[in-house]
């Protein structure tokens, strides 16, 4: 058994920097649910210590924190100024977790499920370029799991992400596979996301992930591109909850 490495050596744990978690987290809300709105800026130091209960140096760490995700510009003598959101770090799990959660017309989960698709498509396409047997079997291994299930349940659902992930893994293209892995696991933390059930969603999920295999087993690039992408898109329109009316609760 392997020794316990000695805490006595490391430094003790900050309250300020749980502190300025929080902070940064509240900052981040504040700034994607546009109550601090972009190009506005953020209040003085003094202010936001008074208002979080921490000190300045928890502050100035937070605002640290917001610069390295995209959301502020420190400029000297001008304050803290809300960058456009287009230089927001979207990836950032605080960032899009806070996107995901504000957005009642679901458009971040539209544009989510677009860009999911694009990079999901092309890590198919490459699969069904240059893949082994011992790859292919793999796939077709999680697929068979997933029929034998017979229904639609947790576990299911469960298989549903090994595949994807199993796909993204042949591909060999770690950037698109990473970015898409950060999308879809957060995207999954979210019951919007999971959406409404709806008749013959087993069915047709299996039919649509074997269209995907029979084309990466016929090394069709093209139509796995096509299968993966549809899939994915039209998986999220069937289940997709209608978004409330303008103005409405």
């Amino acid at each position: 058994m392997a020794a316990q490495p000695d805490t006595s050596a490391f430094p003790p744990r900050r309250r300020s920097a749980r502190l300025g978690v929080a902070v940064t987290t509240e900052l981040v809300e504040l700034i994607v649910t546009g109550e601090i709105p972009e190009g506005g800026l953020l209040p003085p130091e003094g202010p936001l210590s008074d208002h979080f209960g921490v000190s300045r140096t928890v502050i100035r760490e937070s605002v640290k924190r917001l610069e390295e995700k995209g959301l502020v510009v420190v400029a000297q003598g001008r304050g803290t100024q809300v960058a456009r959101s287009g230089s927001w770090n979207m990836l950032d799990p605080i960032v899009l977790s806070v996107l995901i959660d504000s957005d009642e017309s679901l458009g971040i989960l539209d544009e989510l499920t677009i860009v999911r698709g694009n990079l999901e498509s092309a890590m198919a396409g490459a699969v069904a370029a240059r893949h082994t047997q011992e790859e292919l079997a793999r796939i077709e291994h999680v697929l068979d799991a997933m029929r034998e299930m017979r229904q639609e349940s947790d576990a299911f659902r469960q298989e549903d992400v090994v595949f994807h992930f199993t796909v993204m893994e042949i591909s060999r293209n770690r950037l698109a596979e990473n970015i898409a892995k950060r999308l879809y696991r957060r995207a999954l933390e979210s019951n919007r996301y999971q959406g409404l059930g709806y008749e013959g969603a087993f069915a047709s999920t299996i039919e649509e992930h074997g269209k995907v295999v029979e084309a990466i087993a016929r090394h069709d690039v093209e139509g796995a591109e096509r299968a993966m992408r549809d899939h994915i898109v039209s998986s999220w329109q069937r289940r997709r909850p209608a978004a409330p009316p303008e103005g409405g609760s």
